[in-house]
C-alpha cells in the first residue's frame, strides 16, 4: 500500500489536531470527571477504509490508469464523545484522508469538533446549539459522508458531493442552531449555521487561482437545511442552501484583491421500501468571482442531478444503479463556448456518470464493496496542478474496490 504515515507528515500539525480533540472532549468540563457517571458516557469509535481504483483513461485518486491501479484512496477516522451534563454533548473526530496527491494530505485533521447544548429536549421537540467545527447540513449524505458504512456507494454522486472541492462543503467553523419537531405526520428538522467555511488549496486549484501568488481567505458564510421524514421512515425530503464567501489577499498584477462567492440550492427526495430505495437530488450552484480583473471575473450557474436505485437482496447484500449528471454552466451545457474561448476542452464542463455497485456486509463491522463507472466528460475529475486538461479523455471507465472496517 502506498500510504505511508512517516513520509512528509508534519508532527506539529498532528499535535495541533490531537490537541483540538483533547480540548473539545476533555478540557471544558474537567471538574466533572470527579463524577464517575461521566466515564460511563464516554464513547470512542473509529473506522478504516482502503480502496483500489482502476481506470482505463484519466487518473482518479492517484495514477489509477497505470500498472494495476492506485491504492491512494485511504480514510482513517477516530471519534469520541461524552456527556458531562444531561443536555450537553461534546464530540470530535480526527480524520486522515488520502485521495491521490501527496502523502502530506493524509495528516490527521479535525473533521468536526462541537459542544452541543440542548436547550429543550422532550418527546415533542428538540432545540439545540452547536459551537465549534460542525458538519454542514447539505443534501442527504454530507454530514455522514466520511464513513463508508453510511454511503450507498464507494463514491457519492460527484455532481452533488464534490471531491474536487471537498473542503468547501464538508464543515464550517462557528455556530449551528437546530430544531426538531415531532408531529403526527412525521419529523421536521431545521438546522442553520453561521461562521467561516473551510477554503483550502483544492478551491484555489478549481478556480485556477493557484497560478497566482495570492490566497483565498474564508469570509463569513451561512448554511441551512429543512428536512422532513414521515413516521414510517418511507418518505424523506430536504431543501438545503448555503452562501460560502472568501476574499482574495496578497494579489499581484494582473489580479486585484477580488472576492469569491458560492451559492448552492439542493432539493433532496427519497422513498424507502422494505427491499429498495429510490433517491434523487437536484442542485443549482452559482459561482461568482468579482473584482479580480475582467478576464477572471465571472458569474455562472451550474446544474446537477442524479437518480439512484438501491436494492437490498438480504441483510448482507445490496446493489445500486445510478445516473449522475453535472453541468458547470447552464448557458453552455455542451461546453462549446468554453472551448471556443480557448479556456479548455468542452468535456471539462460536464460529466454524465452511469454507476453500478454492490456492497457485502458479512459482519456489522466489516464491509466489502465494488462498483463500475462509465463516464462521459471530465467535469468532476479531480484536478492536478501539473496536468493538461486537453490531454484528458472524454469517455473513460473506472472500477473501484473497497474494504472497510469499524469499531
Amino acid at each position: 500500500m502506498s500510504f505511508q504515515w512517516s513520509e512528509g507528515v508534519s508532527l506539529a500539525r498532528m499535535r495541533t489536531a490531537l490537541a483540538w480533540l483533547g480540548l473539545l472532549v476533555f478540557s471544558p468540563f474537567a471538574p466533572a470527571w470527579a463524577n464517575d457517571s461521566v466515564f460511563d458516557t464516554l464513547q470512542v469509535h473509529g473506522f478504516l477504509s482502503q480502496a483500489l481504483v482502476i481506470t482505463d483513461d484519466n487518473n482518479f485518486f492517484g495514477k489509477s490508469s497505470e500498472n494495476a491501479g492506485s491504492l491512494e484512496y485511504t480514510e482513517v477516522g477516530l471519534n469520541a464523545s461524552l456527556r458531562p451534563h444531561a443536555n450537553i454533548l461534546v464530540a470530535a473526530q480526527l480524520l486522515s484522508r488520502r485521495a491521490g496527491g501527496d502523502t502530506r494530505d493524509a495528516i490527521p485533521t479535525l473533521d468536526y469538533g462541537v459542544v452541543d447544548y440542548q436547550v429543550v429536549s422532550n418527546q415533542q421537540r428538540t432545540l439545540g446549539l452547536q459551537l465549534g467545527r460542525f458538519k454542514n447540513p447539505f443534501g442527504l449524505y454530507n454530514q455522514t459522508r466520511d464513513m463508508a458504512f453510511t454511503r450507498p456507494s464507494i463514491l457519492l454522486p460527484q455532481s452533488i458531493y464534490f471531491d474536487r472541492t471537498r473542503s468547501l462543503g464538508m464543515a464550517g467553523d462557528g455556530a449551528s442552531l437546530y430544531h426538531e419537531e415531532r408531529t403526527q405526520a412525521g419529523v421536521v428538522r431545521f438546522q442553520a449555521g453561521v461562521g467561516k467555511a473551510r477554503v483550502e488549496d483544492d478551491v484555489d486549484l478549481a478556480l485556477g487561482l493557484n497560478r497566482f501568488p495570492g490566497t483565498l481567505q474564508a469570509g463569513s458564510s451561512a448554511i441551512g437545511q429543512v428536512r422532513f421524514e414521515d413516521n414510517n421512515g418511507r418518505f424523506l425530503m430536504a431543501l438545503s442552501t448555503a452562501s460560502a464567501n472568501a476574499d482574495y489577499e496578497g494579489s499581484q498584477p494582473p489580479l486585484d484583491n477580488g472576492s469569491f462567492q458560492f451559492q448552492p440550492w439542493v432539493f433532496s427526495l427519497q422513498y424507502n421500501h422494505e427491499r429498495w430505495s429510490l433517491t434523487s437530488e437536484y442542485a443549482l450552484r452559482t459561482v461568482e468571482l468579482d473584482g479580480f480583473n475582467p478576464a477572471i471575473d465571472q458569474k455562472k450557474t451550474g446544474e446537477s442531478w442524479y437518480l439512484q436505485y438501491t436494492r437490498r437482496v438480504d441483510s448482507d447484500w445490496q446493489w445500486l444503479l445510478r445516473f449522475d449528471r453535472l453541468i458547470n454552466d447552464r448557458n453552455d451545457r455542451s461546453g462549446s463556448t468554453y472551448e471556443q474561448s480557448g479556456l479548455g476542452p468542452a468535456h471539462s464542463q460536464f460529466a454524465d456518470d452511469i454507476t453500478v455497485g454492490v456492497q457485502w456486509t458479512p459482519r456489522p463491522n466489516l464491509m466489502v464493496a465494488g462498483e463500475y463507472h462509465h463516464v462521459d466528460g471530465t467535469g468532476w475529475l479531480p484536478l492536478d496542478s501539473d496536468a493538461n486538461a486537453s490531454a484528458k479523455s472524454r469517455h473513460w471507465n473506472m472500477l473501484l474496490f473497497q474494504l472497510s472496517v469499524r469499531f
